[in-house]
């Protein structure tokens, strides 16, 4: 039978979002919104006209009519926030990336087995529309055998760099941006083995004194000898996302061929009987659904593709994913990545995580 999940939101400057998607629902309700910022606290009260919040995430896991903890704060902390809300016995939605590092991974699986609560990680794109259409064709046979797939991120955002905290040391491009073409080309091939790859560092981004890989291209490579192209440029010019897309993904089998990607609301696809010019689905009447507010800057109906998701699977008894090990898996991917930028060598994802004696089977 099911019942209404309760969340409790966590970080409220993204969780403007997950607000949203808490209160648009009709599996959620939304109990304690909790942030540092008291004024933040209040700013988000009166926008969504709500009146529970606090100033001590203690206090909001301390909350007996709470069954989630949606983590929406700064990534370094995440791993902290987790463990808390486990050991208090909650459920965790968390924003990507799961964390900045695998250091706590071992911990983190621990305290979940201990506390038999689900770990699921906020990898929005996956919900956006075009893409979400896209998996459910690749699930349904309509491209046949996967021979490839290519993915990107890539955005102008020397914006960034503007901000302060951006400019601290630890700030990476892969972590805060490409980490979205990483999961979606990790949702084809969940058994990424082998990496490799090469970035530089642009002159725009050098001009903020830092020294941050902001163009990268990367191979990845599955057990079974499929591999996935995953390109990230972030400090350079772009052609608009009406020419190319922010975000996204391109399918390549046997029998047919698919693109979806963010922020256009558009879906490619060549199944059989094979054409010489690609359909195309839009998908424009959900544009209000999925962004809410001022100049597309939140993307809230992903945030409640997911959040259902998750409702409608402990529903149906199963776990909602990406789960935990899912999540650090990926993160292993990204290590690999990293080293793999510096020494200019294929690494194996199965040695970073005996590394860190991580056994996700």
């Amino acid at each position: 039978m099911s019942r209404t999940l309760t969340m409790g939101v966590l970080g409220l400057g993204e969780g403007r979002s997950i607000i949203s998607a808490v209160l648009n629902s009709d599996d959620w309700e939304l109990g304690c919104i909790c942030d540092l910022n008291e004024a933040l606290c209040k700013e988000r009260c009166r926008e969504f006209q709500v009146e529970n919040y606090t100033t001590d995430y203690k206090e909001m896991l301390a909350d007996d009519t709470i069954d989630v903890i949606g983590i929406y704060t700064p990534d370094q902390l995440h791993a902290a926030h987790i463990m808390m809300a486990l050991e208090a016995g909650k459920h965790v939605i968390c924003t990507k990336p799961l964390m900045v590092s695998l250091d706590e991974a071992n911990a983190l699986l621990e305290a979940q087995k201990k506390s038999d609560k689900h770990v699921f990680v906020g990898q929005s794109s996956r919900y956006f529309e075009p893409l979400r259409r896209q998996h459910e064709d690749f699930e349904a046979g309509k491209h046949g055998e996967l021979v490839t797939l290519e993915t990107h991120y890539i955005s102008d955002s020397r914006w960034f760099l503007e901000r302060d905290w951006s400019r601290a040391d630890g700030f990476s491009w892969m972590y805060n941006f490409m980490i979205h073409a990483v999961d979606l080309a990790a949702w084809y091939l969940p058994d990424i083995e082998e990496v490799y790859g090469a970035g530089i560092v642009s002159q725009n981004t050098k001009a903020y004194g830092m020294d941050v890989p902001d163009t990268l291209k990367f191979l990845l490579k599955d057990k079974d000898g499929k591999f996935a192209s995953v390109t990230g440029v972030y400090a350079a010019p772009t052609l608009g996302s009406a020419v190319q897309q922010n975000i996204s993904c391109t399918l390549r089998g046997t029998k047919g061929i698919s693109q979806g990607g963010y922020p256009k609301l558009k879906y490619y696809t060549n199944f059989e009987p094979l054409q010489k010019t690609a359909a195309l689905q839009t998908f424009d009447d959900l544009h209000s659904y999925f962004f809410r507010f001022e100049q597309e800057s939140h993307h809230a109906g992903e945030y409640q593709n997911y959040i259902e998701h998750f409702a409608k699977s402990l529903q149906q008894g199963e776990t909602p994913k990406p789960d935990l090990k899912e999540g650090i898996h990926t993160l292993a991917v990204m290590e690999a990545m990293e080293e793999a930028l510096k020494t200019g060598q294929v690494v194996r994802v199965s040695e970073v995580l005996a590394g860190r004696n991580i056994h996700l089977k």
